[in-house]
């Protein structure tokens, strides 16, 4: 049964979220269809550039990304607190570079004295502004809409271009979010599109490897890792995710093509996590039906604060 998007997202257990979004019938979003040999490879780059505005005007973070041929993935991290430090100025500032003003904000803007009725009207619509720009359903639902229209614009179509709602996941444990972020950076290779995470193009981790060589365009606003433990930031050093990331890659999976032949990395041991159950934790993300990736306590109470009785998914 569909379960309302309100009720899947809890932001008093976590603010990471795991979210897929696919093509309808699983139709080429970008790469070569081999069957009529129509190249969207194109494409790829309109989902980067989409992601790369809506990072930069969303109270939400982007932990990590991969663009897929017919899907795309993204972790992300809700940040309402910094959406409640913007004034009214800047959440109407924001709001506008995605859509127009009406006339009324357009006259408060430019300073001119309203009547108190106008004034309410204008605050109630700033406060609706400031709950859309940190709303995961918003922020993909601008980020779908805009494919689609440049999608069908090209294939001289009308329709759904995508698969439904989009799928999404609680990340409620700093495990379930690494093992997310490892699995989501790893899609290519398991998909064998390519062989090592530093070739994986479309893909966060591509990004961070090439952050300081110059771009043909603004990429995507990554949330950086921490290096001395800053809040705000991922909750581990970046050395340690590449190594993992790559060790993680080296275990061969019977149900994926792609892998990178190697030991796993050191800093399993490190987290204290086991190397069979960290990779069955990572094949969770596939599978349908899993609302939220953690250990028994932090689903349970995740559950109860969506207003439901438990949790269907596997504990870990």
């Amino acid at each position: 049964m569909t379960i309302a998007r309100s009720r899947q997202i809890s932001l008093q257990d976590t603010p990471y979220y795991h979210v897929v979004s696919r093509c309808v019938r699983r139709a080429f979003l970008c790469g070569e269809d081999t069957h009529s040999g129509q190249s969207y490879e194109h494409r790829r780059q309109w989902v980067v550039d989409k992601l790369s505005q809506l990072s930069r005007l969303f109270a939400i973070g982007v932990c990590a990304y991969a663009v897929m041929n017919n899907h795309y993935h993204l972790v992300l991290k809700v940040e309402p607190d910094a959406a409640n430090r913007w004034s009214e100025r800047e959440v109407a500032e924001r709001w506008a570079a995605l859509f127009q003003w009406p006339l009324l904000v357009r006259r408060w803007y430019q300073g001119e004295l309203l009547i108190e009725p106008e004034r309410v009207v204008v605050e109630q619509l700033i406060g609706k502004w400031r709950e859309r720009l940190h709303s995961i359903s918003w922020f993909v639902r601008l980020l779908n809409e805009n494919l689609a229209r440049q999608a069908n614009q090209e294939d001289g179509c009308k329709g759904h271009f995508w698969e439904g709602r989009f799928k999404s996941q609680a990340l409620l444990t700093e495990s379930a979010l690494l093992a997310c972020m490892a699995y989501v950076d790893l899609n290519p290779i398991r998909a064998a599109i390519a062989d090592r995470p530093e070739e994986s193009d479309y893909t966060s981790i591509k990004q961070r490897l090439d952050a300081e060589q110059s771009a043909p365009s603004s990429p995507p606003l990554l949330l950086p890792f921490s290096s001395k433990g800053e809040p705000d930031y991922l909750p581990y050093a970046f050395i340690d995710y590449l190594a993992l990331v790559d060790g993680t890659g080296r275990a061969i999976r019977a149900d994926k093509r792609g892998h990178i032949p190697a030991n796993l990395a050191p800093i399993l041991q490190r987290l204290g996590l086991d190397a069979t159950q960290w990779l069955r934790q990572v094949t969770l993300f596939k599978r349908q039906g899993i609302r939220a990736v953690g250990d028994r306590a932090h689903c349970q109470q995740f559950a109860q604060h969506c207003g439901q009785r438990r949790c269907h998914q596997p504990q870990l």
